[in-house]
């Protein structure tokens, strides 16, 4: 039976990627939660793919999503936490509200923990043995100017992927860092970045997309999506990044 894959924030960029990787190369069963339906997630319709409507930070949608999977599917082996927001940048002394970094954590850390709840009875009972990728950043250890609420998130993410590496002992858990990759949070930093970013930084982001430095989504997105299917027991609990030796045999040939 082909394991199934569960992954939020597939309708587009690095998600859209790992998700038609999923599909066409490994040709693993997807369930796919993402807000909006893009015309290039809705071409990868196929009875391998099941696409649920839903914000991941609505507890009820994703319940549904993994209900309706595992009906449809019989299992889920593997989830793929990759929804995210970069927003707000902002300073930690300006006027941005506090209810704007608690959205944030609402989106990229709550979530995780209410899909990993969901999703946890399926992923111990997994015949593939299951795993978790949590879809994470340099920020995580960078305290990079401007990104308060996304530096802490993603550092709060890579705590969570520990955990579960310990208290899951049959679960595989990865974090992973997919690099500068081309898509519209790095288009959303050259627009708003300047405003809030040191000049050294704004300029790194910048350059990057004039020199053509920005990776394709592809790249990492294969990476991510063979760590789902196959992550080897010893990689479980640590961050890593999508180039780095340890993801060798999991990158594209």
């Amino acid at each position: 039976m082909s394991p199934t894959i569960f992954i939020t924030g597939a309708s587009k960029g690095i998600g859209l990627a790992i998700t038609t990787i999923l599909l066409r190369t490994f040709g693993a069963n997807v369930i796919a939660l993402s807000r909006t339906r893009t015309p290039q997630l809705v071409a990868l319709a196929s009875d391998s793919l099941l696409l649920v409507d839903g914000d991941v930070t609505d507890q009820a949608a994703v319940v549904h999503a993994v209900d309706q999977g595992v009906k449809k599917f019989s299992s889920i082996d593997g989830l793929i936490l990759n929804a995210g927001t970069l927003e707000p940048l902002c300073r930690i002394g300006d006027e941005t509200s506090l209810d704007q970094w608690k959205n944030h954590f609402d989106v990229n850390f709550f979530s995780l923990v209410t899909a990993l709840k969901t999703t946890l009875p399926a992923l111990r009972k997994s015949e593939h043995c299951g795993r978790v990728v949590f879809v994470s950043s340099g920020s995580a250890v960078k305290g990079t100017a401007g990104w308060g609420p996304y530096n802490a998130s993603k550092a709060a993410m890579n705590s969570l992927c520990r955990t579960l590496a310990e208290e899951e002992s049959n679960i595989i858990s990865v974090a992973l860092r997919p690099g500068m990759v081309q898509t519209d949070m790095q288009a959303a930093l050259r627009q708003t970045g300047v405003a809030h970013m040191s000049p050294e930084d704004y300029q790194m982001f910048v350059s990057a997309y004039t020199n053509g430095k920005l990776l394709n989504a592809e790249d990492p997105g294969y990476v991510i999506a063979s760590l789902a299917l196959t992550a080897a027991k010893s990689m479980s609990g640590q961050f890593v990044s999508w180039d780095s030796p340890e993801c060798k045999a999991y990158r594209r040939a």
